[in-house]
C-alpha cells in the first residue's frame, strides 16, 4: 500500500486498464487510508487534482457536509491534494505543503 499503490492506480492507463478516476481516487481513499475516508470527498479530491494541475492551488474546494477544514466548509486544493495523497495524479509536483489536516465527522 502506499506511495506505490497510488502511483499505480495513477497509471492504470499505461497498461490497457480502463477504470476511471472517480474509481480510482475511491480506491485511494478507502483502501490506502485508515480509517478509510468516506467516498463523500471523491468529487472534492477531483477538484482539488484539477485546481492544482491548472496552478491554482489556493482555490477553495468546497467540503461535503461533516468534513471540515480548520473548522471551515472549504479548504484550498494544495491542502485536500496533501492530506489525502493525491501527488500521483498531478501533472507536476510544484504546490504549496502545510501541516494543516481535515477533520471527518463520526457521522456519514
Amino acid at each position: 500500500m502506499g506511495n506505490n499503490t497510488a502511483n499505480e492506480l495513477a497509471s492504470l492507463s499505461e497498461y490497457g486498464i480502463d477504470i476511471s478516476l472517480e474509481q480510482q481516487i475511491a480506491i485511494q481513499l478507502t483502501s490506502n487510508h485508515y480509517p478509510p475516508i468516506p467516498t463523500t470527498m471523491v468529487q472534492p479530491c477531483i477538484e482539488a487534482i484539477d485546481a492544482c494541475n491548472a496552478g491554482e492551488t489556493d482555490l477553495e474546494i468546497k467540503l461535503p457536509e461533516g468534513v471540515s477544514y480548520k473548522g471551515y466548509p472549504t479548504a484550498p486544493a494544495w491542502a485536500i491534494v496533501e492530506q489525502h495523497h493525491l501527488d500521483s495524479w498531478l501533472d507536476y509536483d510544484e504546490y504549496y505543503i502545510d501541516d494543516a489536516w481535515l477533520d471527518y465527522d463520526d457521522e456519514e
